[in-house]
């Protein structure tokens, strides 16, 4: 989510769709969430309240630096599991659903392009040593927050049959490549953003061309207002596997066509 217009679009309509879904778990990605720069313990507890079971984070998790100190407390706040040792939080959290269930719910960020860090597929694989998928726990979330597809697709694959899904995010535009891999891993490049796409990616447009025609900024970025969008992914597990049996994209309200699951719809 980008932003107050990202926080609102997802606050007033999460709450409805949890009940009307039924939904077991909702994970939101905040790391955008506090004026487009990281997140606030205040807006962590007001994403909680509207019904987000976890949020996870990326590049930005530590842009307000108050998210140093109350990441420690707030145990369902995920940042990138393969920040170095000794960066406060945690990587991945484990959260019981609303019906009882365990699920497993990770972070990781790609390197491509980004601020190095660890290698992600071999963070993952530490993440996953010992916690087997359908008998340890009953599903594995992973939130790849990476800038390119390749690396994102390599990681889907990486994860296949391990974990229950994996979605990427980041670079704020929902991709149109959802579905069940081979092995019943859940997947897709990018879930888009919660937010105004009368922008660039979330973020009022004049800034951003400003800097592409001019290469000379004259303001900071701010979030785009407008009708704002709610995109995500919405997956559905076998509660005997842990894997992946439904997978649809999410895309509601704003100026995007609309996508609803409709195995949930019905």
């Amino acid at each position: 989510m980008v932003g107050r217009t990202g926080r609102d679009v997802v606050t007033s309509r999460l709450p409805g769709l949890v009940q009307d879904w039924k939904l077991d778990l909702v994970v939101v990605n905040g790391e955008n969430a506090a004026g487009g720069f990281g997140i606030t313990e205040a807006i962590y507890n007001e994403i909680r309240t509207a019904g987000a079971d976890a949020v996870t984070l990326g590049n930005h998790a530590f842009d307000q630096r108050e998210a140093l100190v109350f990441i420690e407390r707030a145990d369902a706040l995920v940042r990138p599991i393969n920040y170095p040792p000794g960066t406060p939080g945690r990587g991945a959290a484990m959260i019981e659903t609303r019906g009882g269930a365990r699920v497993l719910v990770a972070n990781v960020m790609g390197r491509a392009f980004m601020d190095p860090l660890d290698d992600p597929f071999a963070a993952i694989d530490r993440a996953l040593d010992g916690v087997d998928l359908g008998r340890v726990v009953d599903a594995i979330v992973v939130d790849f927050h990476a800038e390119t597809t390749s690396e994102k697709q390599a990681f889907g694959h990486y994860c296949d049959g391990r974990v229950s899904l994996v979605v990427g995010t980041h670079t704020h535009v929902p991709t149109a490549d959802h579905r069940i891999l081979p092995g019943g891993t859940a997947y897709l490049t990018d879930a888009g953003m919660c937010g105004s796409y009368d922008g660039v990616i979330g973020m009022d447009k004049d800034e951003p061309l400003r800097r592409f025609t001019r290469k000379i900024g004259a303001g900071r970025f701010e979030p785009a207002a407008g009708p704002a969008s709610l995109c995500g992914f919405a997956v559905e597990t076998d509660p005997a596997t842990g894997l992946a049996v439904k997978a649809a994209p999410v895309r509601l309200g704003g100026d995007l066509s609309e996508a609803r699951p409709a195995f949930w719809e019905a």
